[in-house]
């Protein structure tokens, strides 16, 4: 059956008026300064709407990401719908045991007291969504938000106008408007965002927006977290079942059309096996999408023509191993293996962000933890191998913000695992309770009665009374 093309008619752009923007803040503000979003009845409410929302109004979610993204039902399902109604049911069930109060140990010198941690909310916080999964991005970040008590406002990216009206649309509906607001637009409502003070901005997208994010925050000396991207390496050695390893970097690769900020960017693989790996991820990809990815029901598009027209020079990196077939009125690019491909070779340089998968020879495990050592620190890794010993050297010896053997992918499925960069690929983690301490101020509470208040505390301070105070300190 024929994937469903699609749409490729001009969609409005999306705007907010910008005059309206600093009302939209200072209208959370007072609702949160009111105290309207710090019970937990209330944040439990908000995640059950979250919830029936993915639930009740599936058909239409998936529309929007068919429209801007060409997805299938179960990529829009898997990687969207469900992921996000996850996150929200996990926050709701947890909820109680993580706003909970730390207690901490008082030593002898606060006696006698209490010491605990309280989790406060930050206040009104900015959710700046990307294009590549338009709704996870912008309702994952948001439960942790609710989950915390926090006012939030979304940004979706205006280039995914089709899932950005149905955010606008479907959020007030569902969700307290006086607590969750919705601004559309581009750079200049973005801007006039970044103008606005907020208690915490969270952005999802790329290092050259995110170092705009950070400098604009830093004016009002707003905390940040950047999810950002970079090329994840993969490496393969001669100890790995070579037929698994191309599956699964395939999936991981050409899934929602390589537009995946974890997606493997580029494969490092053992002399040895090189040309035996490459037979198997050629094949790997046929079997996956057939001989034209076209007509495939599992393979999206391309976001847009301009991203088409970054990526197809791309292709001239390297030889074409399979795939390299492209359509601007489509907005495809078929997946593509390239080999015979130059360290210094343009698809080499960037963050590919499309479904160019570039495969070179290293010599060794050495050779490959060397070559990602010379590079910027990665969102993620993935070494496949079954070589207990370059599983221990790579994981000790590289840095990226996750890693995983023997599989792509697979580490977002696991919400108990930290989501975040390192270095140029981001800074912050969420996810399940990560999400929640993202969007959570850690409070030092100390209660200490008036009833007891001994003398020796105070000045004067006697040769006797400084040789006491220094057994208590």
């Amino acid at each position: 059956m024929p994937a469903e093309r699609p749409s490729t008619a001009t969609v409005a752009q999306p705007s907010t008026p910008l005059d309206s923007i600093p009302e939209q803040v200072k209208a959370l503000r007072s609702s949160f300064d009111l105290g309207r979003t710090r019970p937990l009845s209330w944040r439990l409410d908000q995640l059950a709407a979250i919830e029936r929302m993915c639930s009740e109004r599936e058909a239409e979610i998936e529309a929007a990401l068919r429209e801007d993204l060409g997805k299938s039902h179960f990529e829009a399902y898997s990687t969207e719908i469900q992921y996000t109604a996850h996150e929200a049911h996990i926050a709701r069930k947890k909820l109680r045991r993580w706003a909970r109060p730390d207690r901490v140990r008082t030593p002898v010198v606060a006696q006698p007291g209490s010491s605990k941690i309280h989790k406060e909310p930050l206040g009104v916080v900015l959710i700046i969504a990307p294009w590549n999964y338009p709704f996870q991005l912008a309702m994952a970040p948001l439960v942790g938000a609710i989950a915390a008590g926090n006012c939030a406002l979304i940004k979706p990216s205006e280039v995914a106008p089709a899932v950005s009206a149905m955010l606008a649309k479907l959020v007030p509906e569902y969700l307290d408007p006086d607590a969750v607001a919705i601004v559309e637009g581009g750079v200049d409502e973005t801007t006039a965002l970044l103008g606005c003070r907020f208690d915490h901005i969270f952005y999802t997208g790329n290092g050259q927006v995110g170092r705009i994010v950070m400098r604009a925050a830093a004016e009002h000396l707003t905390p940040v977290t950047l999810e950002l991207g970079g090329k994840s390496p993969t490496i393969v050695d001669r100890s790995v079942d070579l037929t698994v390893a191309a599956r699964r970097i395939a999936w991981g690769k050409f899934t929602n059309a390589g537009q995946t900020c974890v997606a493997p960017d580029y494969v490092l693989v053992e002399r040895a096996v090189y040309d035996a790996f490459v037979v198997e991820l050629v094949a790997t990809v046929k079997a996956f999408y057939g001989e034209d990815a076209r007509h495939s029901p599992d393979f999206g598009r391309i976001i847009n023509t301009r991203h088409l027209d970054r990526l197809v020079p791309l292709l001239a990196s390297g030889t074409v191993a399979v795939g390299g077939q492209h359509d601007r009125d489509d907005r495809f690019l078929a997946p593509t293996v390239l080999t015979d491909v130059a360290v210094d070779s343009p698809v080499m340089t960037d963050e590919i962000f499309g479904p160019i998968l570039p495969v070179l020879p290293v010599d060794d495990v050495e050779s490959a933890i060397a070559f990602i050592n010379a590079r910027p620190k990665p969102l993620a890794l993935y070494l496949f191998s079954n070589d207990a010993s370059a599983q221990r050297k790579i994981l000790e010896r590289t840095s990226s913000g996750s890693a995983v053997v023997n599989h792509a992918l697979i580490q977002m499925a696991v919400p108990g695992l930290p989501f975040g960069g390192v270095g140029n690929s981001g800074m912050g983690a969420y996810h399940g309770k990560h999400s929640f301490d993202c969007f959570t101020h850690r409070k030092a509470v100390l209660r200490k009665p008036t009833a007891l208040d001994p003398t020796f505390m105070y000045p004067p301070y006697t040769p006797k009374t400084i040789k006491l105070l220094k057994r208590l300190l």
